[in-house]
């Protein structure tokens, strides 16, 4: 397994810690001028547990990685975060910002792979 798909595996552990909905991995290496191999998408259902999803993928990913992000924004009013590993970029929504910019759709030709929810 590529130390990039460790990456993405470990940012979906992340997620589901603190209980993310709707995750997609969205594999772009495929596509010509994509910013990263993977955009990680997913959301929460208030601005503080789209904050408590980006910590818990800050914690998983330096605890069984030893990453860390290059950037995270948005975390200032936690409707949107994005942090940026790189090879990886993790998108944390709201649900009414995430359909606002709908990225699965912008991102279209990427293979999109929608992971089951957890009970």
């Amino acid at each position: 397994m590529s130390e990039t798909r460790k990456l993405v595996d470990a940012v979906v552990d992340g997620i589901r810690e603190k209980k993310g909905q709707q995750i997609v991995v969205a594999d772009l290496q495929g596509i010509d001028g994509a910013i990263a191999k993977y955009f990680v998408i997913c959301q929460g259902g208030s601005p503080q547990q789209v904050e408590a999803i980006a910590d818990s993928i800050a914690d998983t990913t330096r605890e069984q990685l030893h990453e860390k992000p290059v950037r995270t924004v948005g975390l200032e009013q936690a409707l949107w975060v994005a942090m940026d590993y790189g090879d990886v970029m993790v998108h944390v929504f709201v649900p009414d910002m995430r359909g606002y910019y709908d990225l699965e759709h912008l991102w279209e030709d990427a293979q999109m792979e929608r992971l089951p929810e957890e009970g």
